[in-house]
């Protein structure tokens, strides 16, 4: 590495109106301002010109010298046809296992628990070791890979490391496939330079911690956008976010790690570029990322819980609804063939929870509504077809949550986001979504959605609030709801847990 070290503006004019630009801050702003007020600045900029002896660079026709030209690469070693600046070239797919072996057993929905993140990490050790000896995949995080539970991962591999290591360190050699230090910056850089060159990785991190690296995922979104027109410039490798330890799942670190708008700023880039995916479970999660590993040029943002939760689909039912993308639940509605009285929406695992929990409450309380249920996988379904690759058709739409009928809505980020995704859909108006409203501290996690109005009561509250048919009945229900959150927070204040019923619930169909 020959490394030079230069005055800032070094070449350029040294003064200009008495002030020093070479060696000082105003090189780096527009140092030669040429227009109608500033005529004596011309001449300094003849002079700067001048400076560099073009008359030794070119012939009188203005081209280049031929003893000079014959200096430049040619072939593969011009930078531009570099095969490490087109990393597209390079790149080679994946030796990918059966994600399939994976798969929680789900006899019934509801019937079991796991870990998602936990399970996917499986999947990603056998991804490192079918991979050891092409050397193209690596997992990139922030001193998280335990903490979002990927544990799995180092049966086959550790972290890189070549420094010193002390007798307690753990899972550290030289030739690691796992990238860590407390350093977001850092490794999103390296991540998109190991992509850049015609590899593939993911990033995974806390939720409210991957807003560090806004401004660099901005450049590369832009950068996948600009280059996908290029026909010379091969695609590479997408760029891969596990977000884990999610806003739902941080009552115990409190308010400053909940923050679900990563997904609000990633929206904002070209549709043709970006990926959203909220699987509800751990069958579901296999599916989205073994698709992700096998994308190209794209930025795929998949967000997970990383504790023990209940699981809804059998592999074949996630693989069916993941390719989907946004489907109705049949067995957890009961409207049948017909128009429901309300649509109950989900998007994110908690969000389901819920979501089904208010259900079977409705169904208990209120059996004479005919309540449909539609689980949102792929977040971009959301938008017309013409906004997004991935967006619903407008009759597709309508089918599955009607032209007229209330929407609850419960969804795992800032509700404002659904709206703006949905504005243009005829149902909109009857759109009533609940989400993350910047309300949080360390608390128990059933008292994260409380605060938010996102738990079930407030579900079945909202329900009721919309259907006026529900009458004395549904009054009634509405105020035992309120007790029991009044009663809810009682219980916490005195035992530190949920209650038992929160704990303890499980789907019944």
């Amino acid at each position: 590495m020959i490394v030079l070290s230069s005055p800032k503006g070094w070449t350029g004019s040294k003064f200009v109106d008495g002030l020093q630009i070479e060696g000082t801050f105003r090189a780096h702003q527009v140092p030669l301002q040429i227009d109608d007020d500033h005529p004596g600045h011309l001449e300094l900029l003849e002079e700067r010109l001048k400076s560099y002896r073009p008359e030794e660079l070119f012939d009188e026709r203005g081209r280049l010298l031929e003893e000079l030209a014959e200096l430049a690469p040619v072939g593969e070693r011009r930078m531009g046809a570099n095969p490490h600046a087109n990393g597209g070239l390079l790149l080679k797919d994946l030796v990918m296992p059966d994600f399939r072996k994976h798969a929680v057993e789900v006899p019934a929905p509801g019937t079991v628990k796991a870990a998602d993140t936990y399970v996917l990490g499986e999947f990603f050790r056998d991804v490192a070791k079918l991979n050891r000896k092409q050397r193209n995949f690596r997992i990139f995080g922030p001193d998280e890979t335990l903490s979002n539970r990927l544990n799995a991962v180092f049966e086959v591999t550790n972290r890189q490391w070549d420094a010193r290591t002390q007798d307690n360190d753990a899972f550290l050699d030289s030739d690691g496939r796992v990238m860590e230090m407390l350093s977001e910056h850092q490794y999103e850089g390296w991540l998109e330079g190991y992509l850049l060159t015609g590899r593939h990785g993911l990033f995974n991190s806390y939720e409210a911690f991957i807003h560090i690296i806004d401004s660099m995922f901005n450049q590369h979104a832009k950068w996948l956008k600009v280059t996908s027109g290029i026909p010379w410039r091969k695609k590479i490798a997408s760029l891969n976010y596990l977000l884990a330890s999610h806003v739902w799942q941080q009552a115990h670190n409190g308010f400053t790690h909940q923050d679900p708008g990563f997904i609000d700023h990633v929206v904002n880039k070209k549709a043709s570029i970006v990926r959203v995916y909220l699987p509800p479970d751990a069958n579901c999660l296999l599916a989205v990322w073994d698709h992700c590993l096998r994308s190209r040029h794209y930025v795929n943002v998949v967000i997970a819980g990383k504790y023990k939760a209940p699981q809804w689909l059998s592999m074949d039912e996630a693989v069916k609804h993941c390719t989907a993308g946004i489907g109705k639940w049949h067995w957890a509605s009961n409207d049948g063939d017909a128009e429901p009285d309300v649509v109950m929406a989900c998007c994110g695992d908690v969000p389901t929870l819920e979501t089904l929990a208010a259900v079977s409450i409705l169904r208990e309380h209120l059996p004479e509504l005919k309540v449909r249920v539609v689980n949102v996988v792929d977040l971009m379904k959301l938008q017309p077809a013409s906004e997004h690759p991935h967006g619903l058709s407008d009759e597709h739409f309508d089918a599955l949550f009607t032209r007229d009928k209330p929407i609850i809505f419960a969804f795992h980020g800032y509700p404002s986001l659904v709206h703006q995704l949905t504005y243009r859909r005829a149902n909109h108006d009857n759109l009533h979504v609940r989400g993350y409203k910047e309300e949080g501290t360390i608390t128990t996690t059933f008292d994260m959605t409380v605060l938010n109005e996102l738990d079930r009561y407030h579900l079945v509250m909202d329900t009721i609030d919309r259907l006026p048919q529900t009458g004395d009945n549904g009054a009634r229900l509405k105020q035992q709801l309120t007790d029991k959150l009044q009663e809810h927070f009682v219980y916490i204040r005195k035992y530190g847990l949920d209650m038992p019923e929160i704990l303890n619930w499980k789907w019944i169909n």
